[in-house]
């Protein structure tokens, strides 16, 4: 590999972070809380970063993907793949190297991904200096 091909990889991997870190903002300004980003880089097969975030109802729930799809849209970036949308419960819009998860609060702590992930390094992204790293209660 090339210090090019180095940074390139480098310079993706910040976008793919820093995406992952607006979506959470993102959720967090559209009324979800416990809002977590996970570093699951090395841990899981399939993507970088998960975030779970818990919504108030299964119409914000709706609106936080939407939201989220049309956000990412405006920067080019479409989502590989959504489930649940038309749920009660859970819900998750994926765009392969950052994936949401929005759940009511009964289906965060029934699926508990919290501490099925919970060898993930948490991710600094409400802007405080502190990670956020609250789990559901």
């Amino acid at each position: 590999m090339t210090q090019s091909d180095n940074r390139q990889s480098a310079d993706a991997e910040q976008q793919t972070r820093e995406f992952a870190i607006e979506a959470a903002r993102l959720a967090a300004n559209t009324r979800c809380h416990n809002v977590v980003v996970l570093d699951v880089r090395g841990i899981s097969p399939v993507t970088d970063y998960m975030i779970l975030a818990t919504g108030t109802s299964p119409r914000q729930m709706r609106a936080v993907c939407d939201d989220l799809a049309e956000w990412a849209q405006e920067r080019g970036v479409r989502p590989f793949h959504s489930d649940g949308l038309e749920s009660e419960s859970w819900m998750l819009i994926d765009f392969v190297d950052v994936v949401m998860h929005v759940f009511n609060q009964e289906a965060r702590l029934f699926y508990d991904l919290d501490s099925l992930w919970g060898d993930a390094k948490p991710v600094e992204w409400n802007g405080t200096g502190q990670q956020s790293t609250a789990r559901p209660s």
